[in-house]
């Protein structure tokens, strides 16, 4: 079996096997596999040296099949992206787990703004750091410095946000890292659409459960205040709602005036994941 990769559409390709008409191009070609010995196709390159022509040994992961119609072997569509296949890699997510010795997942942290969330989320990533186990921490608010800073707090925009986090998070959890994701996420359907990317079991909620009124107390950042100042339109907890979980794996709350110190809290996420094996490869 042969593969002819090509980073430019202009090739051509010759053989005994063909019938000796005219060479056409092969347009927005990536991988073609031809059923017939390497020594048997000769190829040609159109319009100087614009295109790169390589023959490696095919593979499933590597190689796409002609289909009867070109057209049909990259007409998979996804949301307004059209003409994509996806590419599997020969090393998978039990590869990397089995690397890393540990399993991936997301642990998403949902709560009212100064209910703890990145202080926990920084907690336990050095707790499981301090375990020799990789993680990292998606903050609501780190995220919006980069890949998220084209987005306002408009209810659309923040659905937008939250979709992109829970995607990024997916790619974590894919790589074998236990992803921390502290974001407020106040509405429910952006939180299990996030869930709904990732396999049964591999998206952990942990609900801050702190009163608005505590919340409002600490008030970290001056945004409650601006809040009820009317200076911020759509504040969580204030002018919009918040919508805890229904179903979350873990509730941390605050029991009257007492408070769980960040790193007991960590302890907690992490017996959870020591139960729940993902520790472990």
């Amino acid at each position: 079996m042969v593969v002819l990769k090509a980073l430019r559409p202009a090739i051509c390709c010759s053989s005994s096997i063909f019938d000796g008409g005219p060479l056409e191009p092969v347009d927005k070609a990536s991988f073609v596999m031809f059923p017939f010995p390497a020594s048997s196709l000769s190829m040609r390159l159109r319009r100087g040296n614009n295109a790169k022509l390589s023959l490696v040994q095919a593979t499933e992961e590597s190689s796409m099949p002609i289909a009867t119609d070109p057209a049909a072997a990259i007409s998979a569509t996804n949301g307004k992206a059209t003409n994509i296949v996806w590419h599997k890699s020969s090393i998978g997510k039990l590869n990397r787990q089995e690397l890393l010795q540990q399993k991936g997942c997301v642990i998403w942290i949902t709560g009212l703004s100064g209910s703890g969330k990145s202080t926990l989320a920084c907690a336990l990533c050095h707790a499981l750091y301090s375990r020799g186990k990789l993680a990292y921490v998606l903050d609501g608010d780190n995220v919006r410095h980069g890949l998220n800073c084209d987005l306002s707090f408009k209810a659309e925009d923040r659905a937008e946000n939250i979709r992109r986090i829970g995607e990024v998070a997916k790619l974590f959890a894919d790589a074998g890292i236990i992803c921390i994701a502290s974001v407020i996420s106040p509405y429910r359907k952006d939180r299990d659409a996030s869930r709904a990317l990732l396999p049964e079991g591999d998206f952990i909620e942990v609900f801050m459960n702190v009163s608005l009124q505590i919340c409002e107390a600490r008030d970290p950042k001056g945004l409650y205040k601006l809040a009820r100042a009317g200076k911020i339109k759509g504040f969580t907890g204030i002018d919009d709602p918040y919508e805890p979980p229904l179903n979350c794996q873990l509730e941390l709350p605050q029991k009257g005036n007492i408070c769980a110190s960040p790193c007991e809290m960590a302890e907690t996420v992490i017996s959870y994941l020591e139960e729940k094996g993902y520790l472990q490869a």
